[in-house]
């Protein structure tokens, strides 16, 4: 039973670390920024809101932005 348990924890760690919720920002001079869930676009303010690694919620210009895409 417990050995089952083991096998079951396992699958569901790597099941959770495939299904990733990540999203990579591709900027204008090249960079990437990484992205914990989708980033929200403010079309009105003409930015997108993003929370990054650690937790902190930052913005960038949309005219900044190439390319959002899911990793």
């Amino acid at each position: 039973m417990f050995r089952a348990s083991v096998v079951l924890g396992v699958a569901a760690c790597a099941l959770a670390a495939c299904s990733t919720n990540e999203y990579l920002i591709n900027t204008r001079d090249g960079g990437q920024v990484v992205s914990t869930g989708k980033p929200e676009l403010d079309e009105k303010a003409g930015v997108y809101t993003y929370t990054d690694a650690n937790g902190r919620t930052s913005t960038i210009r949309e005219g900044e932005v190439v390319h959002v895409m899911k990793r």
